[in-house]
């Protein structure tokens, strides 16, 4: 036996441990379960916050794009420090009416701004859509990293099975809890993998990074540019822009949120956040250095993994599995745990509204599985490489955004058939166009063909804006007559 698989079962034990652990001494409610009871310090929140950076989709497929795509994974460096910024308004509004309110969901947002059940219905179908692809997205990478720094010992397919089981498991019991404790212990070890990895394969294969960016340029001269025309700058723009726009509605987000205790801790965390987003230049010096060591992977997800281990001892790569091994847990917890709270409170309390708290509280833990199933068979069905996951689920829950920050504004202009409308539209123009595999171009022919590459997000969203904005005007009358609005949240 080599002596990466120890290291990996020590981890993978220790996660399922910590996370049972993490409900000690509670009384798991559903507020408890799903918000942590609201009572969240700094770190915790800091934490499950940045865990957006550090997913598997951070561990393999930042270093696999670069491997494949080269300048156009710098995407993905600009996008979070973008994020962050907006956080420093928006994490503040979002906390304070949430807590007012005692929610518990995204959804309950809407329903509580819009006055709209149906409202919140709509955005827990959209949210759970898009929530599928990045839990798929976190089983791919936990078999992919399992099954390579395992040696083989253990096979992809047992990996993810084994790590959905353990994670519904511990989901099922600690809720956030499971997601906030085992997020201590990601972050630290995620650190120190990635900086070691970073620095020393570059120095290992060529001497330096600089060394290693010389041996592209003699090779490749063209490579760290924005390759044409399906990554070109239109391209490159969108998808940052969709990125920025659609991070923090991630239904997962709103919850992170929720469970801070006081609303100061957003601000500080926006000030810092964004230096964090520096780390995942040591995951691209990684995928730069397998593009010149193990050329013609045909998984650029694959990079990573395989030029570490090429490079390092078996104990050491044991320790690069564990890292990732935690990049897919953490993550996985807070999608899982967000998930069947919207499932339980926002569609089954809705149907069976007689359904006590402790019913509902019930019902969220049995949906865990369920979505786990769901997860578990379309990763093995077979999927798309971890990047185009993530930004098909950011397509979808992009949707979101123009009626998520009207409702900040003291007068909405958009009533909730608008903000229903358009969130329909955009989704749907979402499913259609990546189902099909369409790109801009293809549907819009007419325009400059350097737009013919623009994120088809981009393009929902606009069509979202506008089917939004129509429809509140034809239906302002309907909401004249309506109860007033709730009250507005400060974002100052």
């Amino acid at each position: 036996m080599n002596a990466a698989l120890p290291v990996l079962i020590f981890f993978f034990a220790g996660a399922i441990g910590l996370g049972l652990y993490s409900r000690r001494g509670k009384d798991m409610d559903l507020e408890q379960w799903s918000v942590g009871g609201r009572g969240f310090g700094s770190i915790f929140v800091f934490l499950l916050l940045a865990g957006e950076i550090y997913t598997t989709f951070t561990f393999l497929g930042a270093s696999g794009y670069a491997y494949s795509n080269g300048g156009a994974s710098f995407y993905i460096l600009c996008y979070g420090a973008l994020a962050y910024v907006f956080s420093y308004w928006l994490a503040p509004a979002i906390w304070r009416y949430a807590s007012k309110e005692k929610l518990v969901s995204q959804p309950d947002w809407f329903e509580r701004k819009y006055k709209s059940r149906n409202l919140a219905l709509v955005v827990t179908l959209i949210g759970v859509i898009a929530m599928i692809p990045y839990l798929q997205l976190q089983l791919t990478g936990l078999g992919i990293i399992i099954e390579e720094t395992s040696y083989g010992t253990i096979p992809r397919n047992v990996a993810i099975l084994l790590g959905g089981i353990a994670l519904a498991t511990y989901v099922v019991i600690s809720g956030i809890h499971s997601a906030a404790w085992n997020a201590v212990v990601k972050d630290i070890l995620v650190l120190i993998v990635v900086v070691m990895i970073g620095i020393y394969l570059p120095i290992h294969y060529f001497g330096s990074i600089g060394g290693m960016f010389s041996h592209i340029q003699a090779q490749q001269p063209d490579f760290l540019r924005l390759h044409e025309p399906s990554h070109d700058t239109g391209w490159f723009v969108t998808s940052i822009l969709l990125s920025a726009l659609g991070f923090f509605m991630w239904p997962h987000y709103f919850g992170a949120v929720y469970s801070s205790k006081d609303a100061k801790t957003f601000r500080r965390n926006a000030m810092f956040l964004p230096l964090y987003q520096l780390v995942l230049l040591f995951v691209f010096f990684v995928g730069l250095t397998a593009y010149l060591v193990v050329p013609g992977l045909t998984n650029g997800d694959l990079s990573l993994l395989r030029v570490s281990r090429d490079a390092l001892p078996s104990a050491l790569v044991g320790l690069i599995g564990a890292a990732g091994l935690f990049c897919a847990l953490v993550p996985g917890a807070m999608l899982l745990t967000t998930s069947a709270t919207m499932l339980a409170k926002n569609v089954y309390k809705e149907v069976f509204p007689q359904a006590s708290s402790a019913r509902v509280g019930l019902v969220a833990r049995t949906m865990v599985p369920v979505v786990t199933a769901i997860a578990l068979y379309l990763t093995f069905k077979g999927g798309a490489a971890i990047v185009n996951l993530l930004l098909l689920g950011y397509a979808f829950v992009t949707q979101l955004f123009p009626s998520m920050v009207m409702s900040l504004l003291e007068r909405n202009p958009v009533n909730k058939w608008g903000a229903g409308a358009g969130m329909v539209v955009g989704a749907v123009i979402v499913a259609i166009l990546t189902l099909g595999k369409y790109s801009t171009g293809s549907v819009l022919p007419f325009l400059p063909e350097s737009l013919h590459h623009l994120n088809v997000g981009v393009l929902a969203l606009i069509a979202n804006i506008v089917v939004c904005a129509v429809v509140s005007l034809a239906t302002r009358h309907q909401t004249a007559t309506a109860s007033p609005e709730p009250e507005a949240v400060s974002i100052g």
